[in-house]
């Protein structure tokens, strides 16, 4: 960041008096410039047994399977964020069954958050960001082709919870390897 969103003059990178991080501040109107964690919602859709997928039709991990998933907006929770983008990639219509998992990816800035859900009727398809939708059993989800560390997190906890039919919420930190 280089100007003010505010009043467009300079912003200069320091620690705020009461603060304990570097950040942008204004050098006219003095105001903070806070920048903190994207939060990516979605769904874990479940339709007789088996689990929806859809195989990305943009970057990154263009190709790849990942549950139905995206950026939360302003002025939305994040169940709604979760149904909107279960609705908008794989255009199925779900019932949220309960937070699942919560997922801290500190490397991009993101919090992942999955719900379990229920396809209502059985209708998907493709949204514009997914080349394909398809209804896998646990035996059958492509391992060696899942998008991102948080989904594939979020499949294996599905498949240890489900043989016991109890569902606690899972917190995890997805650390890079150092």
């Amino acid at each position: 960041m280089k100007f003010c969103s505010e009043c467009g003059n300079p912003v200069k990178n320091e620690v705020p008096k009461g603060d304990n991080r570097l950040r942008h501040v204004c050098t006219h109107c003095e105001i903070i410039h806070y920048q903190n964690p994207k939060i990516v919602a979605g769904t874990l859709p479940i339709f007789e047994g088996r689990i929806l997928l859809c195989r990305r039709a943009i970057e990154p991990r263009l190709g790849y399977w990942t549950l139905p998933a995206g950026f939360m907006e302003n002025q939305e929770t994040t169940s709604e964020a979760a149904l909107r983008e279960t609705l908008e990639e794989a255009e199925a219509t779900v019932e949220l069954e309960g937070l699942y998992t919560v997922m801290n990816v500190p490397e991009v800035d993101q919090v992942h958050i999955f719900f379990r859900a229920r396809l209502l009727d059985g209708n998907f398809g493709a949204g514009e960001e997914t080349l394909e939708a398809k209804l896998f059993t646990p035996q059958e989800i492509p391992w060696d082709q899942i998008s991102f560390p948080t989904v594939f997190q979020t499949l294996k906890h599905y498949i240890s919870d489900h043989p016991l039919d109890y569902f606690p919420v899972h917190v995890k930190d997805i650390l890079r390897d150092k």
